[in-house]
């Protein structure tokens, strides 16, 4: 194989390979779709019955193209020509019926207006969605070519009037990129100056470098007129020389004259024509594709920098969203467990840092204590359950038939223990508040887990294993916050009672000894009782504001920190290989992705190295 067949041949497989990988017409990455638009390919334009798929089959040498009057083309045909060798069989594949190999060509006009039909209904309609056909043969050159609807100038019936501007925007849409060359298609019997084709790619084009013009039916021509003011650029000058093609009659076409054979005629007419033989070795189909071939090659020696640049950003743009979705799952039950204790840490390892500060949601924990627990005893209903009323009520019924002599004791304990009842509630809605919080960051770090996202079902597993674990902790949180409660009601302290007596007694000592009598059941001793049991119970307050935030930290979060997953590790440990591949069951959708990006990378590797490969001899 020559270097130009090297270079245009690897050029066909990359933008196969785009094709199939979906990086043309849809690509969701700039810079993968972008590599179809880096390469060179040729727009084949013309109006309607110009010729164009004529030149087509006298390019490719076979007869595959659906025939008609009026809009016959109506979806872009992207069409791949790929050389092989000598004495292979010739076959088409289509790009929506992978891995069928068309040798009868008459079913491949028949597939391309099928798959017309398809979009665009049996109508005249047209569609920018192109069909992507891939010939091999040993008769042809290595090209893209790509096949437009004709360029028309009024709509006919059953076409909606904008199909004129619509069809000039889709060929537009091709024939602007700069790498594209144009195949400009004009009859030779009509005046170059209304060639539709022409007109577009002077607008596109108006240097005339990347437009080859083609010129048609010069065996129709009236006789006694030629074209040769347009084949050798006097009429309309084309950085390019113009080829003529005569293309098979329509009596040719009626007895299926094999396009071989009418290749062979070609060469023979304008070799024997009294107007062009002095041109007749720059005439014909062969030619043309031999020419595009040429410049296909130059072109393409440009753009090797910036198309290797190109696959140079894809392919570190591929690795890295290879990295982000994660390699392939291994098989065996020894990887599975490892990748399964490995996503683990890492989620283990996001919550810690939620915990300690390195990512946002710790600080709620803080709150808890700082804020919501001060809040909540001061919110207790000390002021009522302490009020003159009820302190006279629980101490007359503590006193029984028989009155106290000098403090009521029974008193002041039935009002202190009621009292501290309440803490109950806030020593529990901080534990509660707490659990909360650290399921928050249960989820949060799950879902902040890069590598955890691949795998839904795990995800889910481990928040049930994190949230089993919290519900633990929560209990013992609880117990050990209300047993801080119930250790105050156990064993009140004793000083606050012997301040008692000697309150009495200086009471006494004023030379009143009838006053702690009469006192002990007036408003104020009860005033002085209240007064008394609040003080104790804001000590104990006090007491309960550093003591509950301690337990709980010890009971949940510490607990959280270092021991969130240890039961599930015991558990993962037990499972076989089926359980442990059911646990690391992918997304789909996922696992689609990495596969596109696999085969991606494995493509643009290829065609890096085959770039290398190829010799640059000029």
């Amino acid at each position: 194989m020559t270097t130009m067949e090297s270079l245009i041949g690897l050029v066909n497989r990359i933008q196969r390979a785009c094709t199939v990988l979906g990086d043309y017409g849809g690509g969701d990455n700039n810079a993968f779709s972008s590599l179809w638009e880096a390469l060179p390919s040729v727009a084949v334009v013309g109006g309607q019955s110009s010729g164009k798929s004529s030149v087509l089959e006298s390019i490719v040498g076979r007869d595959f193209l659906p025939r008609g009057s009026g809009i016959v083309t109506r979806r872009p045909l992207v069409l791949q020509l790929h050389k092989t060798e000598d004495g292979s069989q010739e076959y088409a594949e289509f790009l929506h019926l992978p891995r069928r190999k068309f040798s009868d060509f008459s079913l491949v006009r028949q597939e391309i207006q099928d798959e017309t039909d398809r979009v665009t209904g049996k109508t005249k309609q047209i569609s920018p969605i192109p069909i992507h056909l891939s010939i091999y043969s040993p008769n042809v050159v290595n090209l893209t070519l790509i096949d437009l609807p004709g360029l028309t100038k009024v709509a006919i019936e059953g076409q909606p009037e904008s199909i004129v501007q619509d069809i000039e925007t889709m060929v537009r849409s091709y024939v602007e990129k700069p790498n594209c060359i144009i195949l400009a298609i004009s009859p030779a019997n009509q005046d170059i100056a209304t060639s539709d084709a022409i007109k577009l790619s002077r607008e596109v084009d108006p240097s005339g470098e990347r437009t080859f013009g083609v010129l048609t039916k010069l065996d129709l021509m009236d006789k006694g007129t030629n074209a040769l003011e347009v084949l050798e650029g006097r009429s309309y000058r084309l950085q390019h020389p113009w080829v003529g093609i005569v293309n098979r009659s329509q009596a040719d076409i009626n007895k299926n004259v094999d396009m071989i054979v009418a290749r062979r005629k070609e060469r023979e007419y304008f070799a024997t024509s009294p107007d062009y033989g002095h041109l007749a070795n720059k005439m014909g189909s062969e030619y043309l594709a031999k020419l595009l071939s040429q410049h296909l090659e130059s072109v393409i020696r440009a753009r090797i920098p910036s198309i290797t640049s190109l696959i140079n950003k894809s392919i570190e743009e591929l690795e890295s969203e290879m990295d982000h979705l994660g390699r392939p799952i291994a098989l065996d039950a020894g990887a599975q467990l490892y990748t399964i204790l490995e996503l683990c840490r890492a989620f283990d390892r996001i919550f810690k840092e939620h915990l300690d500060g390195g990512r946002p949601g710790g600080d709620r924990i803080y709150n808890v204590f700082d804020n919501q627990l001060p809040a909540a005893l001061r919110k207790l209903p000390f002021d009522r359950h302490l009020s003159l009323q009820n302190v006279r009520k629980v101490v007359s019924e503590a006193d029984g038939y028989q009155p106290h002599l000098i403090a009521p004791e029974q008193g002041y304990r039935r009002l202190i223990e009621s009292s501290l009842n309440y803490f109950r509630g806030p020593a529990e809605a901080s534990v509660d508040a707490v659990h909360f919080v650290l399921k928050e960051l249960v989820r949060k770090s799950i879902a902040e887990t890069q590598e955890l996202r691949r795998f839904p079902t795990f995800q889910a597993e481990i928040a049930a294993a994190a949230n089993e674990a919290l519900e633990r902790f929560r209990e013992e949180g609880k117990k050990t916050t209300l047993r801080l409660v119930e250790m105050e009601s156990s064993y009140l302290t004793a000083d606050f009672f012997r301040r008692l007596p000697q309150e009495v007694e200086k009471a006494g000592n004023t030379g009143n000894t009838a006053t702690p009598a009469v006192d002990r059941y007036t408003e104020g001793h009860f005033r002085r009782i209240g007064t008394n049991v609040s003080s104790y119970i804001g000590m104990v307050s006090d007491t309960l504001k550093n003591t509950i935030p301690k337990a709980v930290v010890y009971c949940q979060v510490r607990e959280a920190k270092h021991s969130l997953l240890n039961h599930f590790y015991t558990q993962i440990g037990k499972k076989e290989g089926k359980e442990l591949s059911q646990l690391l069951d992918e997304d789909p959708a996922l696992m689609e992705r990495r596969l596109q990006c696999s085969k991606r990378l494995e493509l643009y590797k290829a065609a890096r190295d085959e770039i290398d490969s190829v010799s640059w001899t000029r």
